[in-house]
């Protein structure tokens, strides 16, 4: 598979799911929202809790593709590139909380968030990556796996309340004023974390199998073997062990990562052995500048519900007298309020890709 055609079906499957977390985030109204998308209320799986996963496995994949760059060695180049670029996603997604809050106090501020996981996963990926040798990798996301099932299993960790030790920890860490209240626990808490290394390794792991130089068909096969095996081990393992993406458990990282290989699996048969690519093109927009968009499309919705005219929200004044007012309060018009952000946001995304701007976060 030639790199160019290999980093399309990349972008695409990006595409896909930051053009899904755009539109699962910002609907006209949270009253109204098709049940696909909307998220687990705590065991399960949804549609929904498939798009941060897939970005998070993707951004495991990228992993792989940028430290091969630096031949996987850590120096002092790479880990100033990589502390800079956590602290940049941190800040963003902190800033993005504050704005969300209405500009609050710190004290009111939710400092945990989507980019602040990802700015984590992405800072312990590279560390540990540059220091253990990739043949123990696989070794290390099982050990991390399971010194995690072995915190919820001991610490009320499938319960759905304040006693949850995912909860009692981040409450005793960060202060129950910075985080997001769900029945007490935050969904991207500090516990949380673990597994999620773990979900952004197993993407590393899967983004040496890409840029392999084997053929295409064998890679094909290595990809859909270990989509099926994760898949199937984590709906093997959900009667001891709930798929739950609020505490991130593991068989949720098993179904989601295998959901998201199998996923990439079927955009290479398509885009790089059927060679169809016209009909993904609109999602590479998203994909090309997938943190730019994301961040974009949060804030366009925050300036949405906070800029007021004439009494009314931008937010308010264009689902209710616009599209509720011709299709009306139900749970189409809040789709096609998501569906808007979506194409505004393409809007962008396209003008950036035809004069050829990555903006990289």
């Amino acid at each position: 598979m030639e790199k160019a055609q290999r980093l399309i079906s990349l972008d695409v499957l990006r595409g896909i799911t930051i053009a899904g977390m755009i539109i699962v985030n910002n609907p006209g109204s949270w009253k109204h929202v098709y049940t696909p998308l909307t998220h687990a209320v705590w065991n399960g799986l949804t549609p929904t809790d498939l798009v941060f996963p897939f970005f998070m496995f993707i951004m495991g994949i990228s992993t792989y593709i940028s430290l091969k760059k630096f031949n996987f060695s850590f120096s002092l180049p790479l880990i100033k590139k990589v502390v800079k670029r956590t602290i940049l996603l941190f800040l963003i997604g902190l800033f993005i909380n504050w704005c969300a809050k209405g500009m609050c106090s710190f004290q009111e501020l939710r400092i945990p968030g989507v980019l602040q996981r990802l700015a984590l996963c992405y800072f312990f990926t590279v560390i540990i990556c540059t220091n253990i040798h990739e043949k123990y990798i696989p070794a290390l996301i099982t050990v991390l796996l399971l010194i995690y099932q072995i915190i919820l299993v001991t610490g009320n960790g499938f319960v759905y309340g304040p006693q949850n030790i995912i909860a009692v920890i981040d409450q005793y860490i960060l202060g129950a004023s910075h985080l997001y209240n769900d029945h007490g626990i935050d969904p991207e808490g500090i516990l949380s974390t673990i597994p999620s290394i773990s979900h952004t390794l197993i993407g590393y792991c899967i983004g040496k199998i890409c840029i392999e130089k084997e053929n295409i068909h064998s890679k094909l096969e290595k990809l859909f073997l270990i989509g099926t095996v994760l898949l199937f081990a984590g709906y093997l393992f959900s009667y001891g062990c709930p798929i739950n993406k609020k505490i991130w458990s593991p068989t949720y990282v098993f179904m989601t990562c295998g959901a998201g290989i199998l996923l990439l699996s079927l955009l290479i048969w398509i885009i790089d052995i059927r060679k169809y690519q016209k009909g993904f093109k609109l999602f590479t927009i998203y994909g090309v500048n997938p943190l730019f968009c994301y961040t974009a499309g949060e804030l366009l919705f925050i300036a949405l519900i906070h800029i007021s005219i004439g009494g009314n929200t931008l937010h308010t004044w264009y689902y209710q007298h616009v599209l509720a007012h011709y299709f009306g309060d139900n749970c189409f018009s809040s789709l096609l309020m998501a569906l808007s952000i979506a194409v505004v946001i393409g809007i962008i995304g396209y003008t950036l890709y035809r004069k050829n701007i990555y903006i990289k976060i």
